[in-house]
């Protein structure tokens, strides 16, 4: 009888102690399963800025170029519409 007494002290205190550690063991895989993929979805959020940054700077030159460009056709637009005038 002592045999089994033994063995059930030490299976009580085996099991919960490997289930604690199996415990622990999973949340820490899964905290670091967690900071991998927030550093890739950051590094990512980093690389759509700067493209969007790019982008913008692209599109401030366009309308830049575009404001520019609206300026002459309105100068024309007025010697135009001022020979009419000066032809009626």
């Amino acid at each position: 009888m002592p045999d089994h007494s033994e063995s059930i002290f030490l299976a009580a205190f085996f099991f919960p102690s490997a289930a604690a550690v199996l415990i622990f063991a999973m949340k820490y895989g899964s905290a670091v399963a967690q900071a991998r993929v927030r550093r890739g979805q950051d590094e990512a959020y980093r690389e759509l800025a700067a493209k969007a940054a790019v982008a913008q700077a692209e599109m401030t030159a366009a309308l830049s170029s575009l404001g520019t460009v609206l300026a002459q056709i309105q100068s024309r637009l007025a010697v135009v519409e001022k020979i009419l005038k000066d032809v009626e």
